[in-house]
Formats: C-alpha cells, sequence, structure tokens
C-alpha cells in the first residue's frame, strides 16, 4: 500500500467534503449547470481517478505480497470508495434541493473511513 497516496486521498477527500458542506451553508445544490458544481463535478472526477489508481495498486500490492492479509476484506475496502464516490455524486446531482451537496458531503466522509481501516487491515491489525 502506498502512504502517499492514501494521505493524499484522504486530504482530498475531506477537501470536497468541506466544498460541499460550504454550498450546504450557502444554500446551493450540486448543480452542473453552474460554475461552482461543475468545478466539484471535476474535481470528483479526479478523485475517483485517484482511487482506481489506488485500486490497481492494491490489487497488484495484495496479490504479491507475503504478508497475511485477508484478501477478500482488502479488496472490498479497496473497492468501496471506488464504488461509493460516484454513487453519492449520482444522488447529488439528481437531489433537487441544497441536501444534494449533504450526500456528497457524507459520500466524501466515507472514503477516509475506509483508507483508514484500508491501512489497518494491511498492517495486519485487522
Amino acid at each position: 500500500m502506498v502512504d502517499v497516496l492514501a494521505t493524499v486521498l484522504t486530504f482530498a477527500a475531506i477537501g470536497l467534503a468541506v466544498w460541499g458542506l460550504v454550498l450546504i451553508v450557502l444554500n446551493k445544490r450540486f448543480a452542473l449547470n453552474r460554475p461552482y458544481g461543475l468545478a466539484l463535478a471535476g474535481a470528483v472526477l479526479v478523485l475517483e481517478l485517484a482511487l482506481l489508481v489506488q485500486l490497481v495498486i492494491g490489487l497488484v500490492n495484495v496479490f504479491t505480497t507475503d504478508r497475511a492479509v485477508d484478501k477478500w476484506t482488502f479488496i472490498g475496502y479497496l473497492a468501496g470508495p471506488v464504488l461509493i464516490l460516484p454513487l453519492a455524486a449520482v444522488w447529488a446531482a439528481a437531489e433537487r434541493s441544497r441536501w444534494g451537496s449533504g450526500v456528497l458531503v457524507i459520500g466524501c466522509l466515507t472514503i477516509p473511513v475506509l483508507i483508514v481501516r484500508l491501512r489497518q487491515i494491511w498492517d495486519g491489525h485487522g
């Protein structure tokens, strides 16, 4: 597992969650026809691509390591963020109220939790 990538992904997800929280406070919805919504969608796309990179690196690592890692649990925690972020983004874009941004906030805050758990499994603590 690449520690630097995990750290960058964690802070990027928290940053996107803060961005979504600002939209909630400003009573703005996650709308793709607005500049702030399109920029947020672009940032979500970049984060998703980085999560896919983590998935590929993690799969290579888990199948080539000699560590005692529960492979299927590790793969589940690798795939979780890759699936959660686009689902949250689509749901947020479909929601007509400002709480669509809230869905994106929850989705983004889920990612660091899953990454921390992924690291625990890789280190053999779980």
